[in-house]
């Protein structure tokens, strides 16, 4: 297990908020794959939970989007960590959410609800993607206006970068979207997607198998309903041993 120390701290809502720590410097990661994190218990043994990380492979610090749980044994906990603090990180990543487990394709699809969105800003900084894809499209669900403070950011900052921008301005498109409070998209996802809203939006063609690529992460029902919708279009789920046309992060959602 690595100590690393929290560098930084950055709370949105009540119940969302993200963090900062040093990087191990032997700690190796694909974008897009999870990490157990946590904090030691009373008695001194690891409080551990899976956490995509959701600063890109190049960075030199990890960064981390967490939910707040007020009885949650670790979120209670991790939501009150300061600049200065350590967390436990363990040594090896894993994960489905990666290029190496999709095929060659012309769009790549990034579909997150909540902080389901969290590998993905790992991926939107990540050059290699804008080299194996001719559009990088975000979409992001959440109830409440404020809870897409994160994605707007991340996006922002992606495109004015010193030198992602100039990879990610041409090819990186987002939609945000609310399920309750009014926005200008409204709805879930999987109903945007399924009405074809998302891509009169956006548009672009309806997914099909030879251009369109899909990674899925959120609730456990979104990732079922959007990978239904995936298949009913033609795709095929992939795997790191068997790459293919869409990916969700079973981490997440067994």
């Amino acid at each position: 297990m690595y100590s690393p120390k929290v560098l930084e701290t950055e709370h949105y809502t009540n119940r969302l908020f993200r963090f900062r720590t040093e990087r191990p410097a032997s700690l190796r990661f694909r974008s897009g794959e999870f990490i157990m994190i946590g904090l030691p218990k009373e008695d001194g043994k690891p409080l551990l939970r899976a956490y995509s990380i959701a600063s890109p492979a190049w960075d030199d610090t990890l960064e981390f989007y967490s939910i707040k749980v007020p009885d949650g044994p670790l979120t209670s906990r991790l939501q009150k960590i300061q600049e200065g603090d350590d967390i436990i990180v363990a040594k090896k990543p894993t994960g489905t959410l990666v290029l190496d487990a999709l095929k060659p394709g012309k769009r790549l699809w990034l579909i997150a609800t909540g902080t389901g969105v969290a590998p993905f800003a790992s991926l939107v900084r990540e050059p290699e993607v804008y080299e194996k894809f001719d559009a990088v499209i975000l979409t992001h669900t959440c109830r409440d206006v404020a809870e897409l403070q994160y994605s707007k950011k991340l996006i922002q900052d992606t495109l004015e970068h010193e030198f992602l921008g100039e990879l990610a301005q041409p090819k990186l498109r987002y939609l945000a979207t609310t399920t309750r409070e009014p926005f200008p998209t409204m709805g879930r996802i999987t109903t945007l997607i399924d009405s074809g809203v998302l891509f009169e939006q956006l548009d672009v063609s309806r997914w099909n198998s030879s251009e369109d690529r899909v990674m899925i992460c959120g609730s456990l029902e979104m990732c079922k309903d959007v990978a239904a919708l995936a298949e009913k279009a033609g795709l095929v789920e992939g795997a790191n041993s068997a790459p293919g046309d869409f990916v969700i992060e079973k981490a997440f959602v067994s």
